[in-house]
């Protein structure tokens, strides 16, 4: 009574065997008619072709390993500058040291940001088989090869705006003295486009790449907290400045919640959502740079922050960046908000991002009264 049954069953197993049988003997075809080509050609024809391969194979697990080992990867990177025990904000003379001042703890994190993207790791987004993309598709829609990218120029995006905050307010009296030569030089180079490579073709010839530019930014910061040292350059630590710079950070976090917004709403495909790992990645880029740039900023404007009372509202913020730069899933998932198998690792991402907006634009408030 039962053999009817086992029949079909077996009949089906049969056929998906069969059709799994197909579709191996499909994808392997052209690799074992390569290979039978190959076999019958001469030394002359074989040697080039090996040695192409090798080559490929060479620069494709180079390419692998750059992408997929983080150098220096740590949230907590900044205690080991011990800035809670400096005495003095940003640009102060250091007590009982002759033509001594205080250096910046921002520029120091701002250098030591960018000198992980270039020196510690290799910048993904202007190497040659990153712009080449998978069979040219841009490695940003695929799954595969663009967290390590989206995070950088997350970090990027922060640093670029602390830079012309540097050059523009923080590095002058006022406003109105003259703009520092070394903060404008690395305004300038660190605004420079992401993905140059050493050719191209808009305009066509030669080019200096993009991580020759960041890494002259990182000598420029280093530079100026030489002479800041030395009483040689000024760093105001204005109330007013520290506004603009909470300002600035506070935008930023508002367009990634909203791109965080419409990707959870209008693509949420769980786990085959093939963007959502470096949206996932460039906004935890950008908080993992702005909590470290926060913890400086809290040493810089020290006097600030306690004569206005910001201590409590810092502490929190610092807090739930925290909370956020432990949220580090090997596989992103971008699913429905009241989904129970697969999570939605972006919604959740943009509460923090929302959270830490709001406790900046509190300290504003407090800032602007």
């Amino acid at each position: 009574m039962l053999d009817p049954i086992i029949a079909f069953f077996q009949r089906v197993f049969a056929a998906i065997g069969r059709g799994i049988g197909m579709v191996v003997a499909w994808f392997l075809w052209p690799f074992l008619a390569a290979h039978g080509w190959y076999r019958d050609r001469s030394w002359i024809i074989k040697g080039p072709i090996l040695g192409v391969l090798v080559l490929l194979a060479i620069f494709y697990g180079q390419f692998i390993y750059r992408t997929q080992v983080w150098h220096g990867f740590d949230p907590a990177f900044v205690q080991a500058y011990k800035f809670e025990e400096r005495t003095v904000p940003a640009g102060t003379a250091l007590p009982g040291e002759a033509n001594r001042c205080q250096d910046s703890a921002i520029v120091t994190v701002a250098a030591a940001l960018t000198d992980q993207n270039v020196n510690q790791n290799s910048w993904i987004s202007s190497t040659l088989l990153y712009k080449l993309g998978f069979f040219s598709l841009d490695w940003d829609n695929t799954p595969f090869m663009d967290n390590k990218a989206a995070f950088q120029r997350g970090v990027n995006q922060v640093v670029r705006r602390t830079a012309i905050q540097l050059a523009d307010n923080l590095g002058r009296v006022r406003g109105t003295s003259g703009i520092n030569n070394d903060l404008q030089s690395a305004r300038g180079n660190i605004q420079f486009n992401e993905t140059t490579w050493y050719f191209g073709t808009n305009p066509f010839g030669f080019k200096t790449p993009t991580p020759s530019y960041y890494r002259s930014a990182v000598s420029s910061w280093n530079s100026f907290n030489t002479s800041l040292s030395t009483c040689e350059s000024v760093f105001d630590t204005r109330s007013d400045n520290l506004l603009q710079l909470l300002d600035g950070m506070a935008s930023d976090l508002g367009n990634t919640s909203d791109i965080l917004r419409r990707r959870s709403e209008e693509f949420n495909a769980g786990w085959f959502d093939t963007r959502a790992d470096d949206r996932f990645w460039f906004s935890y880029g950008q908080l993992y740079a702005q909590y470290a740039l926060l913890q400086a900023t809290r040493t810089d404007f020290s006097g600030v922050i306690r004569d206005r009372n910001l201590t409590a509202i810092w502490t929190e913020m610092e807090r739930q960046l925290q909370a956020a730069l432990r949220i580090q899933p090997a596989i992103i998932s971008n699913g429905s908000e009241d989904g129970w198998i697969m999570p939605t690792h972006l919604a959740t991402m943009g509460f923090y991002i929302l959270r830490v907006r709001s406790n900046m634009v509190e300290a504003q408030s407090i800032l602007d009264r």
